[in-house]
């Protein structure tokens, strides 16, 4: 979608625009104008043009349009019908110097989570990766990993499901957290999926989105992150791994473009101000407060789970005292009040 579209987009998320007000604003001809508004209605708007000027009656269910329309988040969006991995493509992006750029496609063919694992990402969910430069040290980067999962939470919860996250960025369905653990990745503290969730222990769980985050940087600065978001919402749970969930299977279809909006702006909202990630991750967590078992490479840690400290490490205490904890397998084992 080219700048002067977006920028009539913008324009008449404000409400009814006059033709030459819209001139005016975007600086072009009123023929220009009216070939833009038909270029909208070609892609599925419904434009009607009255005396109070042009008016958006209608937005197409999914797109970069529909997404970018009445967005409250400084984020640009790359729409794909189908791709291998929104990561793979966000990765090329950002080698070519892009910024602020959300890569959203309706399925994908490749998706992969740590190690490269492959996972479900069927047409209906979720598959979004943020292009971004963020002027943090490379250390830091785990908070934008946590931030996603926030993000997550809240669109989930405003949608009527009651999810929380699991050390440190898996967002699960309440009361399907226990005994199921997490592989982290040592260097991002995320063991994230781009779509789907991984097959549940022994002892269940219903995943509902996971986080992938890759990053190019230098120990004091990151040259760029790709967030990348998986959620399994408008699908069924049969399309997907055991042990996963969707929204739909929880409190049926919502509207996939709102959801996204509410989670880029919820993103864009919180990182702004890196220093309430941690304070939003901890309203949401179902670890803190549970009895954990953590498999490290240095062993196993066990006791109850306290806090969480910058970029993102999980607080344990233990019979020993407090062991911190920046990356490992965790399994919930019970309340720690129980």
């Amino acid at each position: 979608m080219n700048e002067t579209r977006r920028a009539l987009l913008r324009a008449l998320a404000d409400g009814p625009t006059t033709g030459p007000a819209l001139a005016d604003r975007l600086g072009i001809s009123r023929a220009a104008v009216w070939k833009q508004v038909e270029a909208l209605r070609d892609e599925g708007f419904g434009v009607e043009s009255g005396d109070d000027g042009y008016r958006v009656t209608d937005v197409p269910a999914y797109g970069a349009a529909a997404v970018e329309f009445g967005l409250d988040a400084p984020y640009e969006v790359e729409y794909h019908d189908s791709v291998g991995s929104t990561n793979d493509r966000g990765r090329e992006l950002a080698a070519d110097g892009a910024s602020d750029v959300v890569v959203v496609a309706d399925e994908q063919t490749g998706s992969r989570g740590r190690l490269r694992r492959e996972w479900s990402a069927p047409s209906g969910g979720v598959w979004a990766s943020l292009v971004l430069r963020p002027e943090i040290p490379a250390a830091h980067a785990p908070l934008y990993t946590l931030a996603a999962a926030v993000a997550v939470v809240r669109a989930a919860r405003e949608s009527g499901v009651d999810a929380s996250i699991k050390w440190p960025n898996d967002v699960l369905v309440s009361g399907a957290n226990e005994g199921q653990s997490t592989e982290v990745d040592e260097l991002l503290v995320s063991e994230a999926n781009e779509g789907g969730a991984r097959p549940a222990t022994d002892r269940g769980g219903r995943k509902l989105a996971g986080v992938l985050t890759e990053m190019e940087g230098e120990a004091d600065r990151v040259s760029w992150l790709v967030v990348g978001i998986g959620v399994n919402l408008n699908v069924d749970a049969a399309e997907l791994p055991p042990g996963a969930t969707s929204v739909r299977d929880e409190v049926g279809d919502v509207d996939r473009r709102v959801f996204v909006q509410r989670l880029l702006e919820t993103f864009a909202a919180v990182t702004e101000e890196p220093e309430t990630i941690l304070s939003a991750w901890r309203e949401h967590a179902a670890t803190l407060g549970q009895y954990v078992r953590v498999e490290t490479q240095n062993g196993v840690v066990e006791g109850e789970a306290v806090d969480v400290r910058v970029p993102g490490a999980l607080v344990v205490r233990t019979d020993d005292g407090e062991r911190v904890v920046h990356a490992g397998d965790c399994e919930h084992l019970r309340p720690a009040t129980e």
